[in-house]
């Protein structure tokens, strides 16, 4: 037959023939009996083939005729070679594995190349691998690090079993590299990561001479890092770490609070300043305690914010706590007070006292009484401010910044007033000093230097109409009429306690500048007129009270220096004593300074910021019931408390107080059927 007679074969009856070929193939290699192929039978075969790939278009079958005899080829490999096969292959394949783990060399290549075929056979879908050899491998690898932790949790230090499993995740990661697919890897962490970690969290951590507590107390930083690299990997592995991070701290803090306790009780006899040294170095070792412990935060765990968290609730706890019956509030601001006053015990350069007061700050944030403190701070500002005690004017801003930034500007509003008035007091002065320069007959004889002060700004100070002596009462009619030409709206209230004078003591052995309070002054100056006093005769003329006449007259009788000679002569001044001037006083110091006993300001301060916390309580709940309107008791008080939780804890019972007050003022009113549901009253 010519080839142009030839007849056009199509696909359906070519294939049909060529299956027919496939199968007697197939059941011949199967060992199945089917006669040989005859030189006939390859010669039909053959031709038919070549006939169909080189017919004229469309006829042309080549490329289908390619297509389906891949199929066929795949379809026998697939169901009868790798059928056979890849169960064998699967456990040569994790029996090599398992010998690597055990150190021994194998040839990553060729379980490369056999580990391919599993992908290959998936023809772009991964159901081969996954299903016919990684579920096993993944099943092998949890039983092999099974067996690996029981014994290493036995015999190994928690950083030794750490170094392990660090290394075991490592090596697991460089055999995915190798051989292994790369979806392999997730999943073969997961399992290493549950069988050496998860399964034996808690042993591990709580190791009693090398967990967590352990590392925290033996400052093992690289362990500790490690430790925070591991268990971040596992779910809610670091959960129990900074819990245990927490304990360390807060039971660290507290023994800093009892050991502060303990040195200050041990110190009561010898009555020093009611916020003594001991209580220094207690708020020095808090900042210490905390600088390191942020440096853990910020370096072995990685900033993370569960750690923050635990550092913040740690000191929460031993911040609040009182030292020898001095609050946190009060220890902080008394601590300040010390690196800010000129003189104070702690001895810094210029850099130090600003990082220090930074620290000071961020240890601020852990204290709920805010509010205490910022009284107490003011106080001893004012003190620092009014006297002259500030060694560095930039440094008391710069806290006020601090403070600020830290607390809102609400907190720190005060005490910026107090700095800003302390300079308009002395451009104040500036212009007394011209008037008295420009102003015939003013001139009071004395050096007078008054502070002008908004009284919003400052503490609350006593005021008393105090007999000044004559020498005095010019000074104050003349600032008087001064001021009076400044501004005719404004008030002036004198207060004498804050105030000082320099006297000079004509003493028979020599003269002597006395620097003293305007009150002892003007005791002192009662005995210019008199040689002798009677306690009621000094208390009439200086128009004062009994414990204030009492402390002026104790520091000028039974003190350092008895500049009064006292009858009878004992250390406690009585209402039937009498005085007279001591003309043979004599001291080395041309010029002495005499104070009067301190004076316990605590207890005024906490008055304060107890009448100040119910004002902004009833603030906060007539806030709170203008925008609700209608609010269920327990509500409110939960509400009350997230508004003022920045500055102060308020007490339950204070807020209940509170509402019955505002209850009873018309401001609420309570349901009349639900006694615990409150109504605002516009």
């Amino acid at each position: 037959m010519s080839l142009s007679e030839r007849k056009t074969i199509d696909l359906e009856q070519g294939w049909d023939f060529m299956h027919k070929g496939i199968t007697k193939l197939k059941n011949i290699l199967e060992g199945l009996p089917e006669p040989q192929f005859s030189p006939e039978d390859y010669m039909m075969l053959y031709t038919t083939i070549y006939n169909m790939c080189t017919q004229k278009p469309p006829n042309d079958y080549s490329q289908p005729l390619y297509d389906k005899y891949k199929e066929a080829f795949e379809e026998y490999i697939v169901s009868t070679v790798y059928k056979e096969l890849h169960g064998k292959m699967r456990d040569a394949i994790i029996s090599l594995i398992d010998q690597e783990r055990e150190g021994e060399q194998i040839d990553r290549a060729l379980l490369k190349n056999v580990l391919d075929i599993f992908v290959e056979i998936g023809m772009g879908k991964m159901d081969q691998y996954e299903n016919d050899f990684e579920a096993d491998m993944l099943k092998d690898t949890s039983a092999y690090y099974s067996r690996k932790a029981s014994n290493w949790i036995l015999e190994d230090s928690c950083p030794d079993y750490m170094l392990k499993a660090e290394e075991c995740l490592r090596r697991e990661k460089d055999r995915v590299a190798h051989y292994l697919h790369s979806s392999s890897e997730p999943k073969l962490l997961e399992k290493v990561q549950n069988e050496l970690l998860s399964v034996y969290a808690s042993q591990l951590l709580e190791k009693e001479h090398s967990g967590c507590h352990a590392l925290l107390r033996d400052d093992k930083c690289e362990d500790l890092s490690r430790m925070f690299r591991l268990f971040s990997k596992i779910p809610r592995g670091l959960d129990p770490v900074s819990s245990i991070f927490k304990q360390h701290v807060t039971t660290e803090g507290m023994a800093l609070v009892k050991h502060a306790e303990d040195a200050a009780s041990n110190k009561k006899a010898d009555k020093k300043d009611i916020v003594g040294a001991q209580e220094q170095v207690f708020v020095r070792k808090v900042i210490e305690l905390h600088d390191k412990y942020l440096a853990y935060v910020n370096s072995c765990f990685q900033n993370h914010t569960l750690f923050h968290k635990a550092l913040k609730e740690a000191f929460e706890v031993f911040c609040n706590k009182g030292v020898a019956g001095n609050s946190s509030a009060e220890l902080l601001a008394t601590f300040c007070d010390n690196i800010l006053k000129k003189g104070g015990s702690e001895k810094l350069s210029d850099e130090a006292i600003e990082e220090t007061l930074e620290k000071v700050v961020k240890l601020l944030a852990y204290i709920s009484d805010k509010d205490l403190f910022a009284e107490f701070y003011r106080k001893k500002l004012a003190r620092r401010l009014l006297f002259d005690k500030s060694a560095n004017d930039d440094h008391e801003r710069s806290i006020l910044t601090k403070l600020k930034q830290q607390c809102g500007g609400q907190f720190t509003s005060k005490m910026e007033g107090m700095v800003t008035d302390l300079t308009l007091a002395k451009e104040n002065q500036t212009s007394f000093e011209e008037y008295l320069n420009n102003t015939p007959n003013t001139d009071p004889g004395i050096d007078l230097t008054v502070t002008v002060l908004t009284t919003g700004f400052w503490p609350s100070y006593k005021s008393f109409d105090l007999s000044l002596p004559a020498e005095m009462v010019k000074c104050v009619e003349v600032f008087k009429e001064f001021y009076s030409t400044k501004t005719k709206h404004r008030k002036l209230t004198w207060i004498y306690s804050l105030g000082t004078c320099n006297i000079s003591g004509k003493f028979d052995p020599k003269t002597v500048e006395l620097v003293v309070t305007t009150y002892q002054a003007s005791a002192l100056l009662l005995f210019n007129s008199s040689d002798r006093l009677s306690y009621s005769e000094i208390m009439t003329q200086l128009n004062l009270l009994d414990e204030d006449v009492i402390r002026l007259l104790h520091s000028l009788s039974c003190a350092k220096y008895k500049i009064l000679n006292k009858e009878p002569n004992t250390k406690t001044i009585t209402p039937t004593d009498y005085f007279e001037f001591n003309a043979k006083f004599t001291d080395k110091m041309r010029r002495i300074k005499i104070p009067l006993p301190p004076v316990d300001e605590k207890k005024k301060v906490i008055e304060d910021v107890d009448k100040d916390r119910r004002y902004a309580i009833d603030a906060s709940i007539v806030r709170i019931m203008k925008s609700r309107k209608v609010l269920g008791y327990q509500q409110l008080v939960m509400e009350c408390v997230e508004q003022l939780g920045r500055m102060f804890k308020p007490d339950v019972k204070a807020i209940k107080k509170r509402i019955e007050d505002l209850i009873s003022r018309d401001y609420l009113e309570r349901d009349k059927e639900n006694p615990n549901m409150f109504k605002y009253l516009a």
